[in-house]
C-alpha cells in the first residue's frame, strides 16, 4: 500500500496552523513581515577633532564618529564610547560626555566643549576614512 502525498492545499493549513498555534502569528501578519521594506543603511562619518584645552593649553586628539541613516543621526561616539543623549541643531550637535559639555558642528567641521565653567576647548575637526 502506498503513502498518501499531501497535497499543497494540506502543507499550507498545516503551516498556518502551525503559526497561529505556536507563534500566534497569522498568515497576513506573515505576509506584512515578509513585505515590509529593510531598514535605511547606517552610515559612519568619522571626524578627528584637534581641540586645544584652556587654562592648560593643551591639545587632545578626539575622534568623533556619526551614524546616520536616511532619516537621522542614529548614534554618536566620541573616542570610541558611545554617548548617552544627543540632540541635533541644524548643522550643530550637541551632547555630553563625563561632564563636559561638547558641541560639534559638521558644517564648519569644528568642536567646542566646556567643563561647567572651569576649562574650554575649542578646534577644528578633520574627516576621515
Amino acid at each position: 500500500m502506498k503513502a498518501a502525498v499531501p497535497s499543497t492545499v494540506g502543507r499550507l493549513v498545516s503551516l498556518r496552523t502551525c503559526l497561529q498555534t505556536c507563534c500566534g502569528i497569522s498568515l497576513v501578519a506573515l505576509g506584512l513581515m515578509l513585505s515590509w521594506p529593510a531598514a535605511a543603511e547606517v552610515k559612519t562619518v568619522r571626524l578627528l577633532c584637534e581641540a586645544v584645552y584652556l587654562p592648560a593649553r593643551t591639545v587632545w586628539s578626539r575622534e568623533v564618529e556619526l551614524e546616520h541613516n536616511e532619516q537621522a543621526l542614529t548614534a554618536v561616539r566620541i573616542d570610541g564610547v558611545s554617548v548617552y543623549a544627543f540632540s541635533v541643531n541644524g548643522t550643530l550637535v550637541l551632547t555630553s560626555m563625563d561632564n563636559e559639555r561638547i558641541q560639534i558642528d559638521t558644517a564648519a567641521q569644528t568642536w567646542h566643549s566646556d567643563f561647567r565653567g572651569l576649562a574650554q576647548s575649542q578646534g577644528r575637526c578633520e574627516r576621515i576614512r
